[in-house]
């Protein structure tokens, strides 16, 4: 029997995933988390194989966490569950540690399928991101702006592109909002941007956020 941790900060998530999974055969969800602190909190105390873990919770940045827990945890398989479907928070969640990525709208059809992969010690990654993975091989070597950020400044820049305020990002990240400008600026550094509407343009036109992008 396999033992799942699930971590995502809404309950119709949590339930829809516990539902597929009690379905299933060979699986047993033995705890759930609804934000950064209390999935430390749960790792630490619930032997598990596998972290079912949303990379948009309330506290520390996702890829920041799925470190973390390779550091507490290393034996714990982690597989990413996200409403983020571009090819660069995949990259970053495997380079951060994780076994596998999978998009919540497909999370019904492959949910049971990825975690089998996993649990065996393999990688898991869906067809249309791998499909998205064979595509980038055929872009240019050269390292692109927003791929010179920190895993931390690509997720606020992602937020400032969605529209995010300073103060509302901070709330989300539960820091200051001193630290959210020092970390804009930065970025605008960085990328050689000369604004915030430059940030929204490059990120329209190397579609790195979509409609579905949470807070």
């Amino acid at each position: 029997m396999t033992r799942v941790l699930i971590a995502d900060d809404h309950a119709m998530v949590r339930d829809g995933l516990r539902h597929i999974l009690q379905s299933a055969s060979g699986f047993e969800v033995a705890g759930e988390a609804c934000d950064s602190i209390t999935t430390i909190a749960l790792i630490r105390k619930t032997p598990a194989q596998i972290l079912v873990l949303d990379l948009s919770m309330p506290g520390r940045n996702g890829l920041e966490l799925i470190k973390q827990i390779r550091e507490e945890k290393p034996e714990l398989r982690i597989l990413v569950l996200t409403m983020h479907a571009e090819q660069q928070y995949a990259v970053r969640a495997f380079k951060a540690g994780a076994s596998g990525y999978l998009t919540k709208e497909s999370a019904s059809a492959e949910l049971v399928g990825a975690l089998t992969k996993i649990a065996s010690g393999g990688v898991y990654v869906s067809l249309a991101m791998a499909e998205r993975f064979a595509q980038s091989l055929n872009e240019p070597a050269d390292t692109l702006p927003h791929q010179r950020l920190s895993d931390r400044e690509f997720d606020v820049f992602r937020r400032i592109a969605a529209g995010q305020t300073i103060t509302e990002i901070a709330q989300a990240l539960c820091v200051s909002s001193k630290t959210i400008s020092t970390y804009k600026m930065r970025i605008l550094e960085k990328m050689q941007m000369p604004h915030e509407a430059a940030l929204v343009r490059y990120a329209m036109r190397h579609q790195l956020f979509d409609d579905q992008d949470e807070a």
